[in-house]
């Protein structure tokens, strides 16, 4: 899908005070953050690669607190530049932040705010989006960060429209991506959207990287709960929808087993998973139905069935929305690319009357059967999401797979 920025069109339209130039980003950096998510935006803007058709940026490394900074390894580091550098940015990357749980300091959410007061594009990798959150510049507006910190950021921050769904989220003027390998691809869209295609393209052959990623976070979405849910009553409520996918039951049954309207459960629901529960039960099912097809030789028609979808055009429907590939084609790719050993060991099993084993049993020798390496999965369609104000797509009654639903909360 195309750069859009229709969703923040006042934004987009904003102008660069005086002081600030396009072509200059600054990256801002505190101790104890990760150094390859740091180091993303510092290869991708630092590095001279005219040669090659990418046009310059010049690049201010910003320390966000007093240095040397500590980061992965021990490692200490000195920036060159102090918060007064990002006064001359058109764009500030806060590519991490060490801990989700605690503030950022107050100096930096004040240049932060200063920036973008005055145009600048703020941009925020992984958990550096909890230090946008913190400056209140994601508030109101679409973002994401890794799958597994979407819930806190979520519940710390109840006026952001997280979608845990996303590699990464456009709404003009404030960009955030999920966790690293996501960050790459937001610093490509960046790119794209500042010189075009071609320059992009031409960096992310040099960076030996897809020039756009398919897919999104579903393909990692683990099927464990949130910490935050683990002491909160909804969590009961939770945990019984997933013991009980092969079931067939919608979002009013799990607010009455909450003892909840269903409003007051939609809103409970999403400050603590960051998902609305349609969205979130569909997700379960589809990750459901994904281990089926990798553990069990079970037809799609028997899959559909024991994830609880009323009909296996619901799966496929929801499959191709969430994976980008058809469940058939889905297990075709996966066992293609199964060690040999995986597929004469269960050749063995089938010789003994021994079929596959179903998702959730053990496997041989007692051990249970790993998760399918999911990373590289056939997904055609674009990984991409142009932001909008709500926090996804709209899903209908029409093959959503829940009975009794009408749209998305």
């Amino acid at each position: 899908m195309s750069h859009d920025s229709t969703a923040a069109p006042e934004a987009a339209a904003r102008k660069l005070s005086g002081r600030r130039r396009k072509e200059i980003v600054a990256v801002l950096l505190f101790s104890g953050g990760p150094i390859f998510e740091s180091s993303i935006p510092l290869s991708v803007f630092g590095v001279d690669r005219q040669d090659a058709g990418v046009p310059r940026y010049r690049l201010l490394v910003c320390g966000g607190e007093d240095g040397p900074l500590r980061t992965t390894g021990g490692l200490e580091l000195t920036a060159p530049h102090g918060l007064e550098a990002i006064s001359r940015a058109g764009t500030v990357v806060v590519p991490a932040w060490r801990s989700i749980t605690s503030p950022p300091p107050q100096d930096a959410l004040d240049a932060l705010r200063r920036a973008h007061e005055e145009g600048a594009r703020i941009v925020g990798l992984c958990t550096g989006a909890f230090v946008l959150a913190a400056a209140g510049l994601l508030d109101g507006r679409p973002a994401t960060t890794h799958w597994m910190y979407a819930p806190t950021l979520a519940k710390r921050y109840p006026s952001v429209h997280v979608d845990p769904r996303e590699l990464f989220v456009d709404d003009g003027d404030v960009l955030t991506s999920a966790g690293t390998a996501a960050g790459i691809d937001l610093c490509l869209h960046i790119v794209r959207t500042d010189h075009g295609n071609e320059a992009a393209g031409a960096l992310a052959r040099r960076l030996v990287v897809p020039p756009r990623r398919s897919g999104g976070q579903e393909r990692y979405l683990d099927r464990s709960l949130p910490e935050e849910i683990g002491a909160d009553p909804l969590a009961e409520v939770v945990a019984w929808a997933l013991e009980h996918l092969h079931e067939q039951f919608d979002v009013e049954t799990l607010a009455a087993r909450a003892y909840m309207s269903r409003r007051t459960f939609d809103r409970r629901f999403r400050s603590l998973t960051g998902s609305a529960p349609l969205q979130w039960l569909i997700t379960q099912r589809v990750l459901q139905a994904q281990r089926l097809l990798e553990t069990s030789d079970y037809s799609v028609d028997e899959v559909a069935g024991r994830c609880g979808f009323r009909s296996p055009v619901a799966l496929r429907g929801h499959f191709r929305r969430q994976l980008g590939s058809s469940p058939a084609a889905y297990r075709a790719a996966y066992r293609a690319r199964r060690p040999q050993a995986d597929r004469r060991q269960d050749s063995e099993a089938a010789a003994h009357g021994q079929g596959p084993v179903p998702s959730g049993q053990p496997g041989h020798a007692g051990h249970p059967v790993p998760p399918a390496p999911h990373q590289d999965s056939p997904l055609p369609h674009q990984s991409r999401r142009t932001a909008a104000a709500g926090v996804g797509p709209s899903l209908t009654a029409s093959g959503s797979g829940v009975p009794g639903q009408r749209t998305a909360p």
